[in-house]
């Protein structure tokens, strides 16, 4: 899967969050709504007193954002709009681009609209949002894709929960909101801290919901590597503890998921860091511990060349274990 950290140039735009009905559920959620007649849009909609462009405007639905159906009357139709908003009060930490959003009863124009009942609905929607993601990818994308690609994937998931575009979709919707989240912590001071526990946390909710919803698929096992950030350092600082602690749970998850898109990845990146402690425990004169992680690095090189030998993380990690045999700083100034 493809880095997202550099699509979000504009900076730390916020999220807008869905609704918590979970999947499948067949009575009304906790508003009282009936599921069937959930919808949302794939653009912009005005929300008007009456089904009359000339009524008073009221309230505006942005793509991906919940209105719930009440009437049909020719081009034009009556909902409670943007439901969502309230329904996920609870739901912590909220994000919002639309600080003035709030539920209202009005009529919008009967255009863009996707349900339930929507033929071709999930292909629809995921189409919308896969635009809006790539327009997001710009160097001067529009500032409001990212959260709207992220709501619209988040609805192929809720509303065709056994669409094949639903995992995918899930996994997507999440990793959106995961590298806004991941950079704009990262412009704060806290983020160089090498305690992880002293920086805030990037909002795991949906990653976990990813695990949850699609045990033993590839989409789980991206999700739980990019759970990982959150336990990583800010800054090594020049001491081995980072490094060492890192490399342990690269390799862990690399076992875990070792027919995952990650796996060799993370293996790879297990073997630098064990080269990287090679580095900083020779620096401290500790050979002893220096040896140990030299030998470390050759048997995670070895490894990661057995298990994944197509892969370019295999040949990045043959390189990593012939500078440590060369003696070559992996860590810092590498010229003698």
């Amino acid at each position: 899967m493809r880095d997202r950290l550099n699509w979000f140039s504009w900076g730390a735009v916020v999220l807008l969050m869905s609704c918590g009905t979970a999947l499948g559920q067949k009575q009304k959620d906790k508003a009282g709504y009936d599921r069937a007649a959930r919808a949302t849009v794939l653009h912009e909609a005005n929300v008007y007193v009456a089904a009359d462009a000339d009524s008073q405007r009221i309230s505006l639905v942005t793509p991906g954002h919940e209105v719930v159906i009440v009437e049909r009357s020719g081009p034009w139709v009556k909902v409670f709009a943007n439901t969502d908003i309230e329904d996920d009060a609870e739901e912590k930490p909220e994000f919002s681009s639309d600080e003035n959003a709030t539920p209202a009863s009005g009529w919008i124009r009967d255009k863009g609209v996707v349900g339930l009942t929507t033929a071709g609905g999930d292909a629809i929607l995921y189409g919308t949002a896969a635009g809006l993601e790539e327009e997001a990818s710009q160097p001067h994308g529009p500032k409001g894709a990212a959260p709207a690609a992220h709501l619209l994937y988040r609805r192929v998931a809720e509303y065709y929960p056994d669409s094949p575009l639903a995992p995918e979709a899930a996994w997507r919707s999440a990793d959106i909101r995961w590298q806004i989240d991941k950079l704009d912590i990262s412009s704060l001071p806290s983020a160089k801290e090498q305690d992880a526990s002293l920086r805030p946390a990037i909002y795991d909710g949906e990653m976990k919901k990813v695990i949850k919803r699609y045990p033993g698929t590839k989409y789980a096992a991206l999700a739980a590597y990019e759970l990982l950030d959150n336990k990583l350092c800010g800054d090594w600082q020049g001491l081995p503890k980072c490094p060492e602690m890192e490399a342990g749970l690269y390799e862990k998850y690399a076992q875990q998921f070792p027919d995952g898109p990650k796996a060799a990845e993370a293996l790879y990146n297990a073997t630098y860091r064990e080269g990287v402690v090679v580095t900083m425990y020779t620096v401290q004169e500790d050979k002893k511990k220096a040896d140990a992680a030299a030998a470390k690095t050759q048997m995670l090189a070895q490894e990661l060349k057995a298990k994944y030998p197509q892969s370019d993380y295999a040949a990045r990690g043959t390189s990593v274990a012939f500078r440590v045999a060369q003696g070559i700083p992996l860590f810092g100034n590498d010229r003698d």
